[in-house]
């Protein structure tokens, strides 16, 4: 899928091996899923094409009445001042959010990540994002394949941004 990657290197980590996917599965804890190392081989991270930068709810989020954002896609990898999913270890100890747990992408307060409560740490996780402000968490699909199938442009849904009231 060489349109899911947008222009630039923002987020952009090193050309991924198979030896950085063992230490980071390792490192992790968990079996990443195929999909999600396919993108990867093509781009490291950074930053989604506009026509991807966004998943549809079927309820509202803090964020939004109908979609939550997902301009960006961690790598894996420890470039400068980057985060990584290495990082989410600590990042998921900080924010308070549940393991095992691989972070793909954030804004403000809300994650969306891999979650393998339900799986186990070597099956097929969901894709869930996760308000640590406000302790919910939706999951947006059931596999990460679907969660890139599932992917819109975000300029379709008009304004709106973190912060913004959703109407009740």
């Amino acid at each position: 899928m060489a349109t899911f990657w947008g222009d630039g290197d923002y987020g952009v980590q090193q050309t991924l091996t198979d030896e950085m996917v063992r230490e980071a599965e390792r490192a992790l804890g968990v079996t990443l899923p195929s999909a999600l190392l396919d993108l990867l081989r093509i781009q490291n991270g950074g930053i989604v094409a506009a026509d991807h930068d966004a998943f549809p709810t079927g309820r509202p989020t803090s964020w939004s009445e109908d979609h939550v954002p997902f301009d960006y896609l961690m790598g894996i990898g420890r470039g400068d001042g980057m985060n990584s999913m290495l990082d989410t270890p600590y990042l998921a100890e900080e924010w308070g959010m549940p393991a095992p747990l691989v972070l793909l992408s954030y804004e403000a307060h809300c994650w969306i990540g891999l979650d393998y409560r339900a799986c186990g740490r070597d099956g097929e996780p969901s894709v869930t994002w996760f308000e640590t402000d406000l302790g919910t968490e939706l999951v947006l699909a059931g596999d990460f394949r679907s969660f890139v199938e599932g992917l819109t442009a975000g300029s379709t849904y008009g304004e709106g941004s973190a912060g913004d009231p959703v109407p009740a």
